[in-house]
């Protein structure tokens, strides 16, 4: 059984994984931090946090497709 605190989480990701596709990184970062506050051990909103970060910084091309392309190992 999940729990309800943990569905929120799930609903945070969710949330902030579409304003991601949409290229809405602020938006997303905002998403992933409240799942954080609630959770956080959450370890893909942490990754996604970071990935949005980097796309502030640096935007994908417009035609992007949401896949993230690893730059370092």
């Amino acid at each position: 059984m999940v729990s309800e605190q943990k569905k929120k989480v799930l609903a945070f990701f969710a949330e902030g994984h579409k304003y991601y596709k949409m290229m809405e990184f602020e938006k997303a970062l905002e998403c992933f931090q409240k799942a954080l506050e609630l959770d956080p051990s959450d370890g893909p909103s942490r990754e996604y946090q970071k990935r949005c970060r980097e796309y502030s910084e640096n935007p994908p091309p417009d035609d992007w497709d949401g896949v993230y392309v690893m730059k370092t190992k």
